[in-house]
């Protein structure tokens, strides 16, 4: 415990929860030492119960609207969206975001000691890993996984000038149990769990998409956070879901641009609680037909060289998607509004150091 003690002025923990979080208590002697940043979804009556020797902020709808003022409509409810308003509030470097339903489960795995807990949080930040705090290597592909870890290095053959890798904004961890599958492919697969872990980290290419999953996240918010948004979601839209995945879709072509990395792999975690395929079907199915369209549009999408920081270049994918998808579902043309109302209330809760003249 003591090794990640020095983190706990630099990162926050998000979580997003509509149930009192008894499950707290299975991570007490992980999450104690960080301060919490809990979103309640739902009925702002409501009261969320917080296990005792926590610190944390609980924020519901009510205070989204007190501290957003008109700027609350770009926060959806009834979504797991709701948590990027912890990442909005947070003054951390770091961020981890988990859902309240994955536990640090006591894996026994080949090369982890019969029943011990694994700590997800360590292996995003301090532990053998290390993701945000090593380099990634988006531009060459490297044999051995991530040559960062302990026990690898470069292979034969990887270029020098490239060894010295670029900045990790984004690590996502893994889950046991529960797969992170769309509602389909649950209903054909309904007894389905992933029983493999694979101990290895391994770097996203450049060019290359993929479905970032929020349940087991963490990212350098002083990078990236900006991106962290996950879309116009949830209650009353068309689209939901996809919460995660837009974000991802975001983050990876702004990373991909600037000269960011973004490693998947380990943390593991235990995702207990398999969600109705009927229910989500229903809220996916817009999200399954408009993906055909949505992700060759991030493929193809190539922000200006004059793009230079993060909000700029979040602006510029903003009118991007409102030009380019608009035309699919005015929905996109809203979503893309929400974007641009996003970064205008990041700026205002995040303004940049001022400089002395």
């Amino acid at each position: 415990m003591e090794q990640l003690r020095d983190l706990k002025d630099d990162l926050d923990i998000v979580i997003p929860t509509i149930r009192n979080l008894d499950f707290l208590e299975m991570w007490r002697p992980f999450f104690q030492p960080y301060h919490l940043i809990i979103v309640q979804d739902g009925d702002p009556s409501n009261t969320i119960a917080v296990p005792d020797g926590f610190d944390h902020e609980l924020y519901n709808r009510n205070d989204v609207n007190k501290v957003l003022g008109p700027k609350a409509t770009c926060i959806s409810f009834k979504d797991s969206t709701c948590r990027c308003f912890g990442f909005l509030v947070s003054k951390k470097k770091y961020i981890f975001t988990i859902d309240d339903d994955c536990f640090g489960k006591k894996l026994k795995v080949a090369k982890k000691p019969s029943g011990k807990q694994i700590n997800a949080l360590a292996q995003h930040i301090k532990g053998w890993s290390k993701n945000l705090l090593t380099p990634s290597t988006p531009f060459f592909f490297n044999a051995l996984y991530d040559p960062f870890a302990n026990g690898a290095d470069f292979v034969h053959g990887y270029p020098f000038s490239l060894r010295e890798g670029v900045p990790t904004a984004i690590s996502q961890g893994l889950w046991l149990n529960i797969p992170d599958y769309d509602a389909p492919t649950q209903l054909v697969k309904p007894l389905e769990r992933n029983t493999r872990f694979v101990d290895a980290v391994m770097t996203i290419p450049k060019g290359t998409l993929f479905p970032m999953c929020g349940m087991n996240l963490a990212f350098n918010r002083k990078v990236i956070g900006p991106t962290m948004y996950f879309g116009l979601m949830g209650d009353g839209q068309p689209l939901c879901r996809y919460v995660d995945m837009w974000a991802g879709w975001c983050a990876k072509v702004i990373c991909d641009h600037l000269g960011l990395g973004i490693k998947t792999g380990l943390p593991y975690i235990w995702h207990s609680k398999a969600s109705n395929p009927f229910v989500n079907l229903k809220k996916e199915y817009k999200g399954i037909y408009w993906q055909e369209d949505m992700i060759p549009f991030f493929q193809q999408i190539v922000l200006p060289k004059g793009c230079k920081t993060v909000q700029d270049c979040y602006i510029e994918l903003a009118n991007k998607v409102k030009e380019k998808v608009g035309p699919l579902d005015p929905y996109f043309e809203k979503l893309g509004d929400a974007m641009v109302t996003w970064i205008e209330a990041w700026n205002e809760l995040n303004p940049p150091p001022q400089t002395a003249n």
